[in-house]
């Protein structure tokens, strides 16, 4: 078939030649250089995953991993399950996917639309953790007969597709004149396999990757240390990880700009509302990251972003008011969490690590007047306790003040930015959730914020 005059034998033959677009409105005054995005929701399945699925999917065919009639099995933030879905359906696979209770609902309910089977998995527990999204899929894929797992992370086919495809695109569409490529990296597929085509075709052009606060590859990248420290729960879809995927080469990317919930979110409405691209979380935080890296650029310069996904994927989330507000992601008015850690004395995180025992963690407690206590793993935050976790383990029986706090902790506190309003933390504190971490990414200090301290404040 002539695919010159779009008509195509099926929908895998519309993947890949997304355009180029001139941003203009976001960058005008802020950015000298001119700033292109690759749309990449032209694609089947509105993502740029779509190109890596399909070339997984046929390079496991062409060597045997994946037989007819099988099933395929994936832990997906989304997009990656859409682009696997639309290929099986056309091949003739099934799939089960398996996927983290910090994806929108959107994405999850995609997923089913093409037929798929979806396990929503726990987000705040390591990749080791038998209840991830990880492991679920790992397990699944010894249990299911005649199954595969692509494994997007560690799967080379990931970046090769972008090798193939995505660099020489940019490459073309430019004329060769592209200097800086800036891309938010999760699996690091789409940024080291188009950056490492348009490097061997330029070695001067900078490759700049996007991460997110709670996420470990920037620090990595500049100090060859992995540090468990760095690795806390963040809002940001497609962008960061808690593990080193081995489609991340660090030698291909230059720089790592790291980039706030909050920020990537607020850009994320700004795409839609002055450039009228309907575009994901991604594309926020990788327009934000570039904005903060805006003294790198001069007027000679051809910046291309890469826009992964569709507005249509957070319809629940950054494009509605209510959830942005409960996020205190919205323009902030009166008091903020600020205000309360200038005037809340003490109110600095304290953690005990997992294999405390109860009684000793109890003990602390009461020593240092505190209500509930952050839970730390190797100096990662991955639950918190709290007097009424304990009063009702030791009510049941007595003896278990000997058991690891590990045992009884409840999932950790959420995360805000702290120019998040009093309004907002005022709703994310419940009888569930009884306190909330505050973040000063300009410090890097955590502080922990209670009822009694926004009473207190009040008063």
């Amino acid at each position: 078939m002539n695919t010159n005059k779009l008509v195509f034998d099926n929908i895998l033959q519309t993947i890949g030649k997304t355009p180029l677009v001139r941003i203009n409105n976001i960058t005008k005054g802020t950015v000298k250089a001119k700033v292109y995005a690759k749309i990449e929701t032209f694609n089947p399945g509105n993502s740029i995953k779509d190109r890596m699925a399909l070339k997984m999917i046929e390079d496991a065919e062409k060597d045997g991993r994946l037989k007819p009639g099988g099933t395929i099995i994936e832990g997906t933030s989304g997009n990656t399950g859409m682009g696997l879905a639309i290929a099986a359906i056309i091949k003739g696979y099934k799939c089960i996917f398996t996927t983290t209770d910090k994806q929108s609902k959107e994405k999850v309910d995609a997923l089913k639309a093409f037929g798929a089977e979806v396990i929503v998995c726990p987000t705040n527990v390591d990749p080791e953790d038998p209840r991830s999204y990880y492991s679920v899929s790992s397990r699944l894929e010894k249990e299911v007969p005649n199954s595969w797992k692509p494994n997007q992370y560690d799967n080379l086919s990931n970046s090769q597709a972008h090798y193939e495809q995505t660099g020489p695109e940019i490459w073309e569409q430019t004329e060769g004149k592209i200097t800086h490529l800036v891309v938010g990296v999760g699996t690091g597929g789409t940024i080291c396999g188009t950056g490492r085509f348009l490097k061997e075709k330029n070695p001067n052009i900078k490759i700049l990757g996007i991460d997110t606060y709670g996420s470990v590859f920037k620090k990595y990248k500049e100090t060859g240390i992995f540090d468990k420290n760095e690795i806390y729960p963040y809002v940001t879809e497609g962008i960061g990880e808690d593990f080193l995927p081995q489609n991340v080469d660090f030698n291909v990317i230059d720089h790592f700009e790291k980039v706030t919930d909050k920020d990537a979110a607020v850009m994320t409405r700004r795409i839609t509302k002055e450039e009228g691209i309907f575009a994901g979380n991604s594309a926020g935080s990788a327009m934000a990251g570039l904005l903060q890296m805006a003294n790198q650029f001069n007027e000679n310069d051809v910046v291309v972003v890469i826009f992964h996904d569709h507005g249509t994927r957070y319809l629940g989330k950054m494009f509605n008011d209510d959830w942005m507000r409960a996020k205190g992601y919205l323009d902030p008015t009166g008091q903020t969490a600020k205000d309360i850690v200038a005037a809340v004395k003490h109110n600095k995180v304290m953690s005990v690590e997992v294999t405390e025992t109860i009684e000793s963690t109890a003990r602390l407690m009461h020593e240092r007047d505190f209500s509930q206590l952050t839970i730390t793993k190797d100096g990662r935050i991955v639950g918190s306790i709290n007097e009424q976790n304990i009063f009702e383990c030791l009510t049941k029986n007595p003896n278990n003040k000997g058991n690891s706090v590990e045992s009884i902790m409840s999932p950790a506190f959420p995360f805000v930015d702290i120019t998040t309003p009093l309004e907002a933390l005022s709703n994310m504190i419940t009888p569930e959730n009884p306190a909330v971490l505050v973040r000063d990414f300009k410090t890097d200090e955590i502080y922990i914020i209670t009822r009694h301290d926004i009473i207190s404040m009040m008063c």
